[in-house]
């Protein structure tokens, strides 16, 4: 059943595209089940691609890459007109502020049948563009345009998502399982909301999405498990499962920047695995070389496992439930910023910060990732929603005195926004 509409060529004429472009070049890495996670990451962030920019020419050769993995693996296309690629228009404030709007990108979308007779279906995901050369999307601001090779992020969740498709075509499900590797994560969540959009299978029928985003930096065998809260069953699974001695941290929130908001938001379970963030984020210095590739594997013996366990289940013992904090809604505002990326996984009391944007006020007063921000002027901060509620309260221009703990230590920095 294919359940995404829209216009390319038949499969024949993409299996000849594939043909030419990987027959004809140096090889690409075998579609093999054996191909290593490492090996995935390598290719993707080689300087070709030049960063996976969605809607560029290092997006659409990764894309036939992703294709190509998916038809060796003998996943069925389930993209537009019986190919593997959904396309779609980039539109909106990141693709117009880019100079890329109106260009095309396209999700890769492929298939496992299942074995029952089941309406249901089950979701896994990860983006597989990357920022390209920089510009507003990257936490570097010189004038120079250099590659954002993206490993973390997220040629790790790419790479994951393929080692799946190999595992799940060898372990046939009861239940069907659609794979998609989608584009525009950068630019707002561009094509999963497409995606969700053009489904023709209803939500309900969705069992649940899982989604793999930055699950490359693993240290300490750490992993947060974003969407818990999403259904009232999440945390009684995830309890069934043995860790493989991973330290397990749940977040119930089913929003967030990356592409399950977009199922979350068409009420869809959804679980997003992440390794956290780092120094490296959004920067070139995110390269292959960093990976922890031992660690992916982890996190895909543990969502193996889930999936399986999903596999054998049915929407009335999943239910969905909306697990948004209210004060959610006041993240959209025209205040000032710091300059700031936060730490997703830290549950420690303040705001904790994963990096620090060169020329902004927050490295400008001297803040360093790792800081954790527990005041900004006379207000306390006791998590991200307190940081984020608080930068409505200030003005471009204004002056404060913000305490952050760093290595134990209270420090004050001066910031002028």
């Amino acid at each position: 059943m294919n359940y995404i509409s829209g216009q390319l060529s038949s499969l024949g004429i993409i299996t000849l595209i594939l043909f030419i472009i990987y027959g004809c070049s140096e090889p690409a890495p075998s579609g093999e089940h054996d191909v290593s996670i490492r090996e995935h990451v390598e290719w993707l962030t080689s300087d070709e691609l030049e960063g996976r920019l969605a809607g560029s020419a290092g997006e659409a050769t990764a894309a036939n890459y992703i294709a190509d993995q998916f038809l060796q693996h003998g996943l069925i296309p389930a993209g537009d007109e019986g190919t593997y690629f959904q396309q779609f228009v980039l539109e909106g404030p990141i693709p117009q502020a880019m100079q890329m709007e109106n260009h095309i990108a396209r999700n890769v979308v492929a298939k496992i049948e299942g074995r029952g007779e089941s309406d249901e279906v089950i979701v896994i995901g990860a983006h597989y563009d990357s920022q390209g050369r920089g510009g507003m999307i990257s936490m570097e601001t010189g004038d120079e345009r250099v590659i954002h090779p993206g490993a973390d992020d997220n040629a790790s969740g790419t790479a994951g998502l393929l080692w799946l498709a190999g595992y799940f075509s060898d372990n046939t499900p009861d239940k069907d399982m659609i794979f998609v590797a989608f584009s525009g994560e950068e630019m707002g969540l561009l094509g999963s909301g497409f995606f969700v959009e053009q489904m023709e299978i209803e939500p309900e029928n969705v069992l649940a999405m899982i989604n793999f985003d930055m699950i490359g930096r693993m240290e300490g065998n750490e992993l947060t498990i974003f969407g818990t809260g999403t259904a009232e069953q999440w945390n009684d699974i995830l309890q069934d499962i043995d860790s493989d001695s991973l330290n397990i941290t749940r977040t119930p929130a089913g929003t967030g920047a990356s592409d399950h908001a977009s199922f979350y938001e068409a009420g869809i379970p959804v679980l997003h695995y992440h390794t956290g963030t780092h120094t490296d984020y959004h920067r070139s210095s995110d390269t292959a070389n960093k990976i922890n590739y031992a660690g992916i594997e982890k996190v895909m013996n543990h969502a193996s496992i889930l999936i399986e366990l999903l596999d054998q289940m049915n929407r009335d013992e999943l239910t969905f439930h909306e697990s948004t904090d209210p004060r959610e809604s006041t993240f959209d505002f025209e205040g000032p910023t710091l300059g700031v990326t936060p730490d997703y996984s830290f549950s420690g009391t303040g705001f904790r910060v994963s990096a620090v944007r060169e020329g902004e006020p927050a490295e400008q007063a001297g803040m360093q990732a790792g800081d954790v921000i527990v005041r900004m002027g006379g207000i306390e901060i006791e998590d991200i929603y307190d940081y984020m509620e608080s930068l409505g309260e200030f003005r471009r221009g204004d002056e404060l005195t913000i305490i952050v703990n760093r290595d134990g230590e209270e420090v004050e920095l001066d910031v002028q926004f």
